[in-house]
């Protein structure tokens, strides 16, 4: 069985095929297209012709991809939003949408509906859910909406009311999708609604990038079952994704930070990856990448599920390096894959990091016109450069002890041999395709983050049920039953609730069950 894995970034698409005992058979990078979908054919096809694999031995393709992302930063190709809040009569201060940019609100074009329901933090309900109102809802909703959004107040302790009003719809409106802010966010309501509605607007994304990612196997005879990287370091089906593709946001850095933990064995790192236009730097924490523990805004929006503790800079082989006021400005612009065309080394007019690189000797070029950059004191814009990594690295370090650093990615042989913090640095063997190797390997996923009150029940019975309910999960996602570990287990007492409360996050992984790809 071979896997084949593809990761689209801002500047390159990267490829690789992997046999089934995850060797490198071959990889490959080229320039992301304007049509997306062109630049992935294009990878395949480099893949398939630089090797010898038979395309009926294909049997998992992955991807991982920046579409939802780009989605929602440039407001295109978004659904149009049906919103229900389970909440009435309280939950109404805050409407939905509140704080959301002007042009994303315009975007959606939503529809909203606060209906009655809802429960206390202990899981009493608030009031019943009234039939009516789902009745009116449902007219209101009626052709004008492409998907739908419910949220319920405190619906993470107890989902039951979201659920009576999912399938409600689903029966009214059979066609449009619905996305339950119980399966998405944590406890704060208007983040997790946030996160919801978003997830919501890129259905039509989500479907629309599985079917061209389908036809592009299909024009080169590959069969394949296909997966997508989602932002834990982990693969979700294609169904999986069609439910939730808000997790595939931010899923490149971490194919990088799996791909970088596969490629140099360490389980305890921070990962470097840099590439064409910026510099993704994360942490390694027991093979998986660190998530963040604080809100996290996406296009502008303030949402609350779980996201990879990811820093990112503005700076790449194609960053653009500038002179002002008589200071070297490095960054945040870049010409991306432009780079062969632009950069002064290749005969263009733009000075950029690859050119200073060059200037210093740090990388060589094939038929690089090294003789443009005898005016250019590259000897003094390099220690900038590597002073923007380096505090970057100090900034995610959690000690003041150095660590080790592993460097991938296309701009990896853009830093020196030692870096300040670095204990040591791991330029592993592919580097380069760290991304594409991470989002091939990807293990399947399931988690559960809830609150529990303990009254009435052991410690140890609702520790064993958020379990039970994070490896469901992983099942359900495709993961092969007989191999998952849980690989996160935290619970914290939580004193502002009344009574014995605990908060409950479990994170379980496993190997995709294979028999399922066959």
């Amino acid at each position: 069985m071979i896997r084949l894995g593809i990761d689209v970034g801002g500047t390159n698409t990267d490829g690789v095929l992997l046999n089934a005992k995850n060797e490198v058979i071959c990889s490959t990078k080229t320039p992301t297209t304007k049509n997306v979908f062109s630049g992935i054919q294009t990878t395949i096809k480099e893949l398939l012709a630089s090797s010898a694999v038979n395309v009926r031995d294909i049997k998992i393709a992955t991807l991982g991809t920046t579409h939802c992302t780009n989605a929602i930063v440039e407001r295109k190709s978004l659904n149009r939003i049906g919103i229900i809040r389970i909440c009435l009569p309280s939950g109404t201060t805050v409407p939905p949408l509140v704080d959301w940019p002007e042009d994303l609100v315009d975007k959606l074009q939503a529809k909203t509906a606060l209906i009655h329901g809802g429960y206390e933090f202990n899981g009493s309900p608030i009031t019943g859910i009234v039939r009516d109102e789902l009745i009116e809802t449902v007219e209101l909703f009626r052709d004008s909406v492409d998907s739908i959004a419910i949220t319920g107040v405190f619906s993470p302790v107890l989902a039951d009311q979201e659920n009576e009003v999912a399938a409600f719809f689903q029966q009214e409106l059979p066609h449009i999708p619905i996305s339950l802010s119980s399966e998405i966010g944590t406890i704060g309501l208007i983040e997790r609604e946030n996160a919801t509605i978003l997830n919501a607007a890129l259905k039509n994304v989500i479907k629309n990038v599985a079917e061209g990612f389908e036809q592009a196997l299909v024009n080169e005879s590959i069969h394949a079952k296909i997966y997508f990287g989602q932002n834990d370091g982990t693969l979700m089906t294609n169904v999986f994704a069609q439910k939730y593709p808000i997790f595939t946001i931010a899923c490149g850095p971490t194919n990088s930070i799996r791909g970088a933990s596969f490629l140099s064995k360490e389980r305890n790192a921070i990962v470097v990856d840099i590439g064409g236009t910026t510099t993704d730097i994360g942490v390694l924490a027991n093979g998986f990448p660190r998530q963040t523990s604080l809100a996290v805004e996406v296009g502008g929006v303030r949402t609350n599920y779980r996201m990879p503790d990811i820093y990112s800079l503005g700076l790449g082989g194609g960053t653009q390096v500038t002179l002002e006021d008589s200071a070297w400005k490095i960054g945040p612009e870049s010409v991306g894959y432009q780079l062969p065309e632009k950069a002064l080394i290749f005969g263009g007019e733009t000075l950029t990091v690859t050119d200073v690189a060059v200037g210093v000797g740090m990388m060589q070029m094939e038929n690089a016109q090294e003789e443009k950059l005898l005016s250019i004191p590259t000897q003094e814009i390099y220690p900038q450069i590597v002073e923007m990594v380096e505090k970057a690295i100090d900034r995610m370090k959690t000690s003041g002890d150095d660590v080790s650093v592993v460097l991938v990615g296309g701009g990896a042989a853009l830093m020196p041999a030692t870096l300040k913090g670095a204990s040591r640095i791991i330029r592993p063997e592919h580097a380069g395709v760290a991304n594409a190797i991470g989002a091939a390997l990807g293990d399947i996923s399931g988690t559960c983050e809830k609150i529990y009150l303990l009254e009435n029940r052991d410690h140890h019975e609702v520790i064993e049920e958020a379990k039970q309910e994070a490896i469901q999960a992983a099942i359900t996602a495709g993961a092969d039953p007989d191999q998952i570990d849980i690989i996160q287990l935290e619970d914290f007492p939580l004193a502002y609730i009344p009574g014995e409360a605990i908060l409950v996050r479990v994170k379980v992984a496993g190997p995709l069950l294979l028999e399922s790809v066959k």
